[in-house]
């Protein structure tokens, strides 16, 4: 007995070694991954150049699913490294910016807009990018099989002038506020590829990396491009990995498999940057806004007194605060708070307030379960979890329908929620008029609430013909809308909330977009962060 205990021991204690050996290996690996060269470069010093910047993504490429902002971050990191945009907008505002177009002229009734093309852009198969090309480009946006969410202004683009193989004149249906908006977003893709990028073959583009390879479900592999009109990036390549869950790539970034996260929990976000000293990047300018859709052709939601109900029962403080960390603020109204569609009392509309909620649905009577259809990636389960247990609290069970990512996004796109739903929405960091004509819960056309109002279709088409998204004729447009969205409730807002990523020490020179992506055309790596 003896002997057989003190073999115990002595195996126990060869454990416990090994386990400190292990961990001390691992935190040594965490502590170099923190704390390689976290100083920062010196006015007018060049950035290091070489290495491969390994980047954590929780999809995998979708080639169907391309051209479509928010159904895979995949996707748009390609899209954002791989292929250049006709402008880019500043991050801090709607302020148009050159990228393949130099120079542009809005004619003075917003018919037509001009644009000046750079002449010193290849693609990466070696031909010179010309104004057809812009053409060819909005044409394959428009023609699928994605059904990305600018089709309606894509649509309104009528004529294409491209007798100057450097210049194009593209003229419209009616004036477009919003027409930045979709020479921001949309890429400029190689006409001759097209059917190759559809079936996920070939990727030919402009930008400042070249795609390499893909293996699916696993990662791919992006490489510098030397003949960038912008100047070669400093990183030899970059390497999106899939990971499987957002825990697991919090993993992976603590012990040095991944230089840069993108996907974190909030709560994993909050931990690695404060406990651990990683690096956090905000992506200010690309607000999104969490909110709980209504399927208004579900007879029992089709009573605006049990949509009026549910938004006085969320309680949108704790959501933010416990979920999201307290990165965002409460809203009734998409907007955030630098558009200039912002109402800062008109979000204190609806608050938690149960005795009202309770009060709407006694005139109403006995309300039958819902579903309530969330996605499981993400921060969805828990926020369904807190509606489920608020609605519960004024006498509105439901049921709690987990989808993956897939199978959220084509029930949004199709309008197939049989009741309830939560997801987050972008697009109200675009142009006001933007968000009632192209992001999906909001169409004016088409929603995925199935909610038809003639004054709506109204109000959104004077945002969106209005030539200047700013003027005194589209801020009353924009009230309109608010009015009806506040009145009607086919969409109940939570909250704006700020997408973040975290990087370690030995990442410099970070950029995105307003769509959450990341540009990483001037990132680099220092020397000792280099594999």
């Amino acid at each position: 007995m003896l002997r057989h205990r003190g073999i115990r021991v002595s195996c126990a204690l060869i454990v416990a070694i090994l386990s400190v050996v292990a961990t001390a290996g691992c935190q040594s690996a965490v502590s170099r991954q923190q704390n390689s060269a976290v100083r920062s470069l010196a006015p007018g010093e060049p950035a290091p150049r070489g290495g491969e910047l390994r980047v954590g993504v929780l999809n995998d490429l979708s080639p169907k699913t391309f051209l479509q902002i928010g159904t895979g971050t995949l996707n748009g990191q390609v899209v954002a490294n791989a292929f250049d945009t006709v402008i880019r907008y500043s991050r801090d505002s709607l302020t148009v910016r050159p990228a393949l177009a130099t120079a542009w002229q809005l004619a003075p009734d917003g018919r037509s807009l001009t644009l000046d093309l750079r002449r010193d852009v290849t693609f990466h198969d070696g031909r010179p990018f010309v104004s057809s090309d812009v053409e060819n480009s909005i044409k394959a946006y428009l023609g699928g099989p994605w059904t990305p969410q600018f089709k309606r202004t894509a649509a309104a683009i009528t004529t294409f002038d491209t007798t100057d193989p450097h210049r194009i004149v593209l003229g419209f249906a009616h004036p477009l506020s919003n027409i930045f908006d979709l020479l921001d977003s949309a890429p400029i893709v190689d006409q001759n590829s097209l059917a190759d990028l559809k079936a996920g073959k070939r990727f030919n583009g402009t930008g400042p990396f070249r795609f390499a390879s893909w293996q699916p479900n696993s990662s791919v592999r992006l490489v510098r491009n030397e003949h960038y009109w912008d100047g070669a990036p400093p990183l030899d390549a970059i390497r999106f990995v899939v990971v499987k869950d957002d825990q697991s790539l919090a993993t992976r970034l603590r012990t040095g498999q991944l230089d840069v996260a993108d996907g974190l929990s909030y709560h994993d976000q909050q931990l690695i940057t404060s406990r651990y000293g990683f690096k956090e990047v905000t992506f200010t300018g690309g607000e999104e806004q969490q909110y709980v859709g209504i399927n208004v052709q579900n007879p029992v939601l089709a009573d605006v007194r049990v949509r009026r109900a549910i938004a006085y029962a969320v309680d949108r403080k704790r959501i933010i605060s416990d979920v999201y960390r307290g990165s965002g603020y409460t809203v009734n109204l998409p907007w955030p708070r630098w558009s200039p569609a912002h109402q800062s009392a008109a979000n204190d509309t609806y608050t938690r307030d149960l005795p009202k909620a309770r009060a709407l649905l006694a005139q109403v009577g006995p309300i039958p379960r819902l579903a309530l259809d969330f996605s499981t990636q993400g921060v969805d389960r828990v926020i369904a979890e807190i509606v489920q247990s608020n609605l519960k609290d004024v006498g509105i069970a439901v049921d709690l329908v987990p989808n993956d990512q897939t199978q959220q996004a084509s029930k949004l796109i199709g309008g197939k929620f049989s009741g309830l739903w939560l997801l987050q929405h972008g697009f109200a960091q675009f142009t006001p008029s933007t968000l009632a004509v192209s992001a999906y819960p909001f169409n004016a056309a088409k929603n995925s609430s199935n909610y038809v109002n003639p004054a709506y279709a109204a109000a959104a088409d004077d945002a969106w013909t209005t030539p200047d998204g700013t003027s005194p004729a589209a801020l009353d447009a924009y009230r309109r809308l608010d009015d009806i969205w506040l009145n009607d409730l086919f969409l109940v807002g939570i909250g704006v909330v700020l997408t973040k990523a975290a990087t370690a020490g030995s990442v410099g020179n970070v950029d995105w977009d307003r769509r959450n992506q990341l540009h990483l055309a001037n990132t680099y790596l220092t020397t000792a962060g280099k594999q």
